[in-house]
């Protein structure tokens, strides 16, 4: 942390205006600190890598960029800790970068432990802390990722910039090809990895970091249940900012453990494989007698070490012929023996569990939309549809899809029958159903006639394959900015035709912030001469920004006219 006085900033710098801060100018300054820590820490130079993290965390830009991750990006920014804040206003988050830039010994408080269900009806504990220590954890993540990012394996995809999820069924996919050798797998599950961590492991493994003794803090803070706090003697938060970041730091390594090596070009020269997610993996093997070495000898001391252990309950050894589920899908070998070589084709398909969850979640909103009219209905259905249905396209997913939308029919008939009891099937018919799309030639698509919204279906969402991230490829690699920025046309299937090609044209980049569209913040349509002033609603007028960019652009706008209106007084 700052060593004296404020964070470097500018000289006489006064309170922070929230939205007047020049976010590309801060993007640019934190994007080039962590390319040069990256850069060091591949060339081995410890000394400089520890000296540019020292600039990390005394960098003001870094500051505004973690305040407004926490406080505006991040899914528990409306969650407070055990102070019971939660910043919200313009103003408040100006304050909070102001007293975090302000030196002074910082004490971690502890954590607020609340509790969330699991999809196996246990429950999931989770620790909040509190809104200035979630800040103090994102800039201290943001001077030790990029030192990790250079170090961590290609097989790890979870919690990391530019992996994630599809990233690891496409690799899975790959391993899982009939005519490969590695049809035996470990399907393993960490059992509360978070919450079982050797904090003294971890702090030797981090080494001497700036920030090493926050860390130690946050580690043992405590956990403040019941109106008592107790104290945590191993784990790290499942909640807190930097959490992700220190369980794949414990984790770092689990390939040499189990012999994976890799020839010059990438591919791999052994008879093991690795998929980590997180906690989760799964190890390929070629027989069942080295699975059964991997899950019995091999695992177990070297996840002891890390005070760590695999969950006896769900880590198993099986075949491909009789399949896995990970990250929500099933994979598993097929027979075909009239149409394939090997006699098998390897699919990867939505999870009967997942499924079943996601039929019980729509019921459930279909029951709270009881009585509330279409529009209501549409608003709450279709964000759900389209997140499930793009994260399941680039799978096999057609059957599942189908069978969803056929489901969704029946409810949205029972909802109409609810509606009107009184009223014949054909008049319910021809006031819910119709060809409402314009581009499909479809009359049985349920929506408001009046407005010409509609419910989305699963089906017409068409597979997408998700194109596998490059070996150990990091966005904090600057030789790689030309790969990442391809990467990020990707997204495209994010969003509609027309605002796809406005991102095209904006290079995927917000015209206000400079930073990547699709970084998890809310996109917004942004009119550059307002439709109250006459602008039109042509491609031509409009821009995609980030929802906060585009409330600080018309507080920008407001002020400019109330200072036009001060002149003319």
């Amino acid at each position: 942390m700052p060593s004296s006085g404020k964070a470097n900033g500018p000289e006489g710098r006064a309170g922070t205006t929230w939205d007047a801060i020049d976010w590309r100018k801060a993007d640019r300054i934190v994007r080039n600190l962590r390319h040069r820590i990256f850069r060091a820490s591949q060339a081995n130079d410890l000394r400089k890598v520890r000296s540019l993290q020292k600039l990390m965390l005394r960098c003001y830009s870094n500051i505004l960029m973690s305040v407004r991750r926490v406080t505006q990006v991040n899914a528990g920014k409306n969650t407070p800790g055990v102070d019971k804040v939660v910043v919200k206003t313009p103003a408040a988050r100006g304050q909070l970068v102001d007293l975090v830039a302000t030196f002074q010994p910082w004490r971690a408080k502890p954590v607020r432990r609340v509790y969330i269900p699991k999809p196996n009806g246990k429950q999931r504990p989770l620790g909040i802390p509190t809104v200035l220590d979630r800040c103090l954890q994102a800039m201290v993540k943001q001077a030790l990722e990029p030192e990790w990012e250079a170090k961590f394996e290609g097989s790890s995809y979870g919690f990391r910039p530019g992996r994630g999820c599809h990233d690891a069924l496409e690799k899975i996919h790959l391993l899982a090809c009939p005519h490969r050798r590695k049809k035996w797998v470990v399907d393993a599950d960490i059992m509360g990895a978070f919450d079982n961590i050797n904090h003294d492991f971890l702090l030797q493994a981090l080494g001497e970091v700036p920030g090493r003794e926050l860390i130690r803090q946050w580690l043992k803070a405590g956990v403040m249940e019941g109106g008592a706090v107790h104290a945590t003697e191993a784990g790290t938060p499942q909640g807190g900012v930097i959490s992700p970041l220190l369980l794949n730091v414990a984790l770092h390594g689990m390939e040499p453990a189990l012999g994976v090596r890799y020839t010059r070009r990438g591919k791999i020269a052994d008879k093991r494989a690795l998929v980590r997610y997180a906690d989760d993996f799964v190890v390929f093997c070629e027989s069942q007698e080295d699975a059964l070495r991997v899950k019995d000898k091999l695992l177990p001391p070297w996840l002891a070490e890390r005070g760590l252990t695999l969950s006896e309950e769900k880590t198993r050894v099986v075949h491909l012929t009789e399949g896995f589920d990970f990250l929500g899908c099933t994979v598993r070998h097929y027979p075909t023996p009239r149409t394939t070589r090997t006699g098998f084709k390897s699919l990867i398909t939505p999870s009967k569990k997942a499924t079943i969850r996601k039929r019980q979640e729509l019921r459930e909103e279909w029951s709270r939309l009881s009585g509330r009219n279409v529009r209501a209905v549409l608003r709450r259905l279709n964000p759900i549809i389209r997140g499930w249905a793009n994260y399941y396209r680039t799978v096999v997913a057609s059957e599942t899809f189908a069978r969803m939308d056929d489901w969704m029919l029946h409810r949205a008939t029972r909802y109409a029958k609810r509606m009107h009891p009184n009223k014949p099937w054909k008049w319910r018919k021809n006031r819910y159903w119709g060809r409402l799309n314009p581009t499909r030639d479809d009359r049985w698509v349920f929506g408001d006639k009046h407005t010409g919204a509609y419910l989305l279906k699963f089906g017409w969402f068409k597979i997408v394959r998700h194109p596998l991230v490059r070996g150990r490829s990091s966005p904090d690699d600057p030789g790689l900015q030309d790969y990442w920025r391809a990467r990020r046309k990707t997204n495209f299937r994010l969003l509609s035709d027309s605002d796809v090609r406005l991102a095209e044209r904006q290079g995927w980049r917000c015209p206000v912030c400079g930073m990547d569209l699709i970084n998890g913040e809310e996109l917004h349509r942004h009119h550059k001469q307002p439709r109250c002033m006459g602008g039109s609603d042509t491609s031509g007028n409009r821009e995609i920004v980030h929802l906060y960019c585009h409330q600080q652009r018309h507080a920008a706008l407001r002020r400019e006219r109330e200072a036009a209106d001060g002149d003319e007084r």
